[in-house]
């Protein structure tokens, strides 16, 4: 997927509008928990501006229900983009209505402008061609830098560039970096290549794990999927979490990944799901009843970072247990410190891995942190992204 990027453009005295990922976390007083996403945009941002172009910046933030919600709006994000930035970054309190047609018109170089939350409009979840229009009409140049939404085809990810027409569209450096590692990964790994899938639910990850079974060296399985496994092998699984209806599917894939997929030799229990319960470590496929696996065994997570310190490519998604609860979070813990003790091309899949590396102060460690939990997924899984492939070829 060779896209230009914005580097690519002549943006001198442009107006460049960016699809970015601000969807960040917000506590209950509407104040930014995690801004990570924010800094990620920078340098796209700042490659337009030190060029003579202005930006305006457009986003979804939460679930509001296609009409305005002030539990959700986009002005923290301005704020915080502002901070780091030390500039001043305008923000307009509608999407396509007058505040944002009469501040987009005003524009300046080197100015920045955040629209409110795209959707507050009807027209971005489905796709509405009008309001695609509208957006467009905006800007000379359409950048997606979006990536944690690029397996969606919402308004501002493929209507909009769409009605850009002959107009540039190109991709910002953090989307290209993301398809640079998580497609390079599944072309043209170095091997051995290792995967660890965890999480709670098979069913989350079944397409993921069909795909890296025909192109890893191993698959490693931790997590409460572990013990949907153990089910279809016929084992004991005491009270832990399994999928039933997801057996069927378990042992298909233990027919076709045969040695390749390895799943928890030992696993920690309790009797309760909490940190004050009482605890044991017990071999895999022997949790008796009035017990919970919570995380993998110190055998398994041992087990599992020789095989990690050995790789050449290592792609990680999912915990390894309850990773937000000590001591259950001691399998992630000894993964990602293997991983960080690799010398291994390392990706990190976004939602808790990602949290978990940047917790452990491993972000600098690991060759790629990425921002899109379900679009990292299905590019794994080898799904084309239509938003990215709109964009134009270099």
């Amino acid at each position: 997927m060779a896209k230009k990027t914005i580097a690519d453009v002549d943006v001198n005295g442009k107006k460049v509008f960016i699809r970015v990922d601000f969807n960040v976390p917000l506590d209950d007083a509407g104040k930014i928990t995690d801004d990570r996403r924010i800094e990620m945009a920078i340098p796209t941002i700042e490659s337009v501006l030190t060029r003579g172009g202005s930006v305006i910046l457009a986003s979804h933030l939460g679930r509001p229900k296609d009409a305005p919600d002030p539990k959700y709006t986009m002005k923290p994000t301005a704020v915080r983009l502002a901070e780091l930035l030390k500039r001043p970054v305008q923000f307009a309190a509608d999407t396509v209505g007058s505040d944002a047609k009469g501040k987009v018109a005003e524009l300046k170089a080197g100015e920045i402008l955040v629209l409110e939350n795209l959707r507050f409009q009807a027209g971005e979840k489905n796709g509405d061609e009008t309001f695609a229009k509208e957006l467009a009409s905006f800007a000379d140049i359409y950048v997606n830098d979006a990536f944690g939404t690029c397996h969606r085809t919402d308004a501002s990810m493929y209507a909009v560039p769409k009605a850009f027409g002959s107009r540039p569209k190109v991709c910002g450096f953090l989307v290209e970096k993301e398809i640079k590692y998580l497609n390079n990964a599944i072309a043209e790994p170095k091997r051995p290549f290792v995967a660890i899938i965890g999480g709670k639910k098979v069913s989350d990850k079944i397409l993921v794990i069909k795909n890296l079974l025909n192109i890893c060296d191993n698959v490693l399985i931790g997590g409460a999927m572990a013990y949907t496994f153990s089910l279809a092998k016929g084992e004991q699984v005491g009270d832990s979490f399994i999928e039933p209806d997801k057996v069927d599917l378990a042992k298909e894939l233990l027919s076709v990944g045969g040695d390749k997929l390895r799943l928890p030799v030992d696993t920690h229990v309790s009797d309760k799901f909490g940190a004050d319960g009482n605890k044991k470590i017990v071999k895999s496929g022997s949790i008796e009843n009035g017990w919970q696996g919570l995380d993998i065994g110190p055998e398994t997570a041992n087990l599992y970072a020789g095989i990690v310190k050995a790789a050449k490519t290592v792609v990680w998604n999912g915990p390894m247990g309850v990773s937000e609860m000590p001591p259950f979070d001691e399998g992630t813990k000894i993964i990602a410190q293997a991983i960080a003790d690799s010398s291994s091309i390392s990706i990190i899949g976004g939602g808790d891995s990602a949290a978990a590396i940047q917790q452990l102060g491993f972000a600098d460690k690991v060759s790629h942190v990425s921002t899109g939990g379900g679009a990292s997924l299905e590019m794994l899984e080898g799904k084309k992204f239509e938003s990215v492939a709109i964009l134009d070829e270099k």
